[in-house]
């Protein structure tokens, strides 16, 4: 037990011991908060590639629309509901 003590008296050992501690849990770089960070930018990351995946679909969406003068009509018809002037259009809404 005395060796153990003689060891406190050391300036060197007694800042080490600090400065584990500050760097440990009291610091704002701490561990929880390098954990916390790495966990929010993982899940960042995975958001990013969904988008990615979303943009090219819409990508190719909007390309295959755009060629194809057919698909724009149904697309403009459905989704916005326009019309011809000789039409009537009439919404059917489920309950």
């Amino acid at each position: 037990m005395a060796k153990y003590l003689k060891y406190t008296k050391n300036f060197y050992v007694i800042f080490t011991v600090f400065f584990l501690i500050w760097m440990v849990f009291i610091d704002n770089n701490d561990i929880i908060s390098q954990f916390k960070l790495r966990s929010k930018l993982n899940s960042l990351q995975d958001q990013k590639e969904f988008y990615q995946e979303r943009k090219e679909k819409i990508k190719s969406e909007r390309q295959e629309l755009l060629s194809n003068y057919e698909l724009l009509e149904k697309f403009a018809r459905e989704r916005y509901l326009m019309k011809k002037k000789t039409e009537d259009l009439y919404v059917i809404v489920d309950e």
